[in-house]
């Protein structure tokens, strides 16, 4: 098992709740989320910049 640092550019949801489904669904496509966090938001393009913290197991690749 592996952890990695990854970005990720995330269309801004009508609510939280879709934000954050949106978020976490993108992140187990990279790997398993173990931290995340919301660090810049572009109000004009309707976009959130994610930093987060993901494992990988041995077998799967990124």
């Amino acid at each position: 098992m592996t952890t990695h640092f990854i970005t990720a550019e995330i269309d801004l949801k009508e609510s939280p709740v879709q934000l954050q489904q949106a978020i976490e669904a993108e992140l187990r496509r990279r790997g398993e989320p173990l931290r995340w966090a919301i660090t810049s938001v572009d109000v004009e393009q309707h976009k959130a910049q994610v930093e987060a913290i993901v494992t990988l197991t041995d077998n799967r690749k990124e």
